[in-house]
């Protein structure tokens, strides 16, 4: 609420837009809408909404990520500011941008067909709105540097996955490929997933063997002077 020591100083609105990531069929993909309203009605955004007085950014971005989503306890990460004076032709609007890593197995494919909205592979973005695009760069500059040095990458699993799939998504992060062996033994070294009885055989009759990651594993590697690094 204004207390009215700053009456004299300008007054600008505070948006929050997320780039939602989500990993399918060993592609990285952005969830995008067709924004509904002026100015660039109908032309692909990114998923935004404004700060209300109320809340602070991180309770926006996380009321911004359940409209589109339905999910809570989404991983998310803030990336930036933009505040360009001409960023939005609508009015003076500062942007804070957050990434989000979305578990496509949750995910409720009925939400992008209420929000005119659709998962696109991040090699194939088109021109999205206003710096949109610019957003979406430094989120997966963001997101590649942490994938490097913590263990996000897991939070784009529902529970359990293989580790063809996990070089599959790590490929996808980078955009470019890794060797297999390399990429397992390295792994395995640190120690920090937990191989399952299970195997998935959707890919081939042999299958592979479901893994989890341990949480109580992974503190006890880090506290052991270790570095996590993929």
């Amino acid at each position: 609420m204004s207390t009215g020591f700053y009456s004299h100083d300008a007054k600008f609105l505070v948006a929050v837009d997320c780039i939602i990531f989500g990993f399918k069929n060993q592609e990285l993909n952005i969830l995008l809408t067709r924004r509904p309203l002026e100015p660039n009605k109908g032309e692909w955004s990114l998923m935004g909404g404004f700060m209300d007085e109320n809340e602070s950014l991180d309770k926006a971005a996380e009321k911004v990520l359940f409209r589109y989503t339905r999910q809570r306890g989404i991983y998310m990460e803030q990336v930036g500011a933009y505040g360009e004076i001409e960023r939005d032709p609508g009015d003076r609007v500062v942007s804070v941008t957050y990434y989000a890593l979305v578990r496509l197995e949750e995910f409720d494919t009925s939400l992008a067909k209420a929000f005119d909205a659709k998962w696109v592979n991040i090699q194939q973005l088109p021109r999205l709105i206003f710096d949109h695009n610019l957003m979406v760069d430094d989120a997966l500059r963001l997101l590649r540097y942490k994938v490097s040095l913590q263990p996000i990458i897991f939070e784009f699993f529902e529970g359990k996955f293989t580790l063809p799939a996990l070089q599959d998504l790590w490929e996808a992060i980078y955009q470019m490929p890794i060797d297999k062996r390399n990429f397992r033994k390295k792994i395995a070294a640190m120690g920090i997933l937990d191989k399952l009885d299970v195997k998935d055989k959707s890919s081939s009759k042999r299958g592979a063997f479901y893994y989890t990651f341990n949480q109580k594993k992974f503190n006890e590697f880090i506290e052991s002077g270790n570095r996590f690094s993929l």
